[in-house]
């Protein structure tokens, strides 16, 4: 069994750990809790619940909320920014499949 402090930092650099507090993750973005639980409602970050029901956050989720941040800065209303940040990812996998497929000689 590995020491107890590598099997947390392991949880620390998996971009999926829910490592932040919804107060920390506001603060890093530089936008308020109502901002986050706004992209929840809009179904485009599901943030995972403490035993206590507190909402926690991953680096991935950060990540995706900076570019909504990011397009609703631009002018762009919430719900659109969620559905655009969707479809980018949505597109971006597609073609990373694309690519898989090709590398493979088999074509979509």
């Amino acid at each position: 069994m590995p020491p107890r402090s590598n099997r947390l930092a392991d949880k620390f650099d998996d971009d999926d750990y829910p490592a932040y507090t919804m107060g920390r993750a506001a603060e890093m973005l530089g936008t308020t809790p109502a901002f986050l639980r706004a992209l929840g409602e809009h179904r485009l970050i599901t943030p995972l619940r403490s035993e206590g029901g507190h909402r926690r956050y991953s680096r991935y989720q950060l990540r995706i909320a900076t570019r909504a941040r990011e397009l609703v800065d631009q002018g762009t209303a919430v719900e659109a920014a969620c559905r655009i940040v969707i479809l980018e990812d949505q597109l971006e996998e597609a073609q990373r499949i694309n690519e898989e497929l090709r590398a493979h000689g088999t074509t979509p």
